[in-house]
């Protein structure tokens, strides 16, 4: 694929609409390549987070189930959380796992980088794929979290998100894939 050599747009002026210590919303003045303006274009920045597709050492899937604000419902996910300061997202992978689930697992991969939305967003998604895991602690959940585990086969995963009961867009993205290269 050839590489483009489009021009990245020019801040001319960036006024804070939100900040909060997970994110941050900005509004931008913006100059295009081609010189047209835009007066307000919104940004939201959000940290980075890590989600682990997690096998156990019986060949079950490990989901949480919590309740999703933006939903107004409950939603079935992945295991996940957003990376604290100065953490690498495989630390943050392993972390998340441990805290959500009481899981931990003898072997990892990486299996995704990616971005929610690029247009608007500037946080990154880093998924892992953990196998051999074993329930070896409590969860230890934050004060926000009231999180069920679900232990489901392979079939069954693919029937949840068939079914349309696993609705998380990326989180389906990374266990399609996990699946194309053979990993689950």
């Amino acid at each position: 694929m050839k590489r483009s050599l489009l021009t990245p747009w020019h801040v001319i002026e960036r006024k804070s609409l939100v900040e909060r210590s997970f994110l941050k919303l900005w509004e931008d003045r913006v100059r295009l390549g081609n010189g047209r303006e835009i007066d307000d274009f919104c940004v939201l920045e959000a940290p980075d987070w890590a989600a682990v597709l997690c096998v156990t050492s019986a060949g079950q899937i490990v989901l949480v189930r919590q309740y999703r604000h933006g939903l107004r419902g409950e939603s079935l996910e992945l295991p996940a959380g957003a990376l604290e300061a100065g953490e690498q997202p495989f630390d943050a992978a392993r972390r998340e796992l441990l805290e959500e689930t009481g899981f931990a697992a003898s072997q990892w991969d990486p299996l995704l980088r990616a971005s929610l939305d690029p247009a608007r967003q500037s946080g990154w998604a880093h998924f892992y794929v953990a196998r051999g895991a074993l329930a070896t602690a409590a969860p230890k959940l934050d004060p926000s979290e009231d999180i069920e585990i679900a232990l489901v086969s392979k079939p069954e995963l693919f029937e949840l998100i068939d079914s349309g009961r696993i609705v998380h867009g990326i989180h389906i993205a990374a266990i399609l894939l996990a699946e194309r290269r053979g990993l689950i």
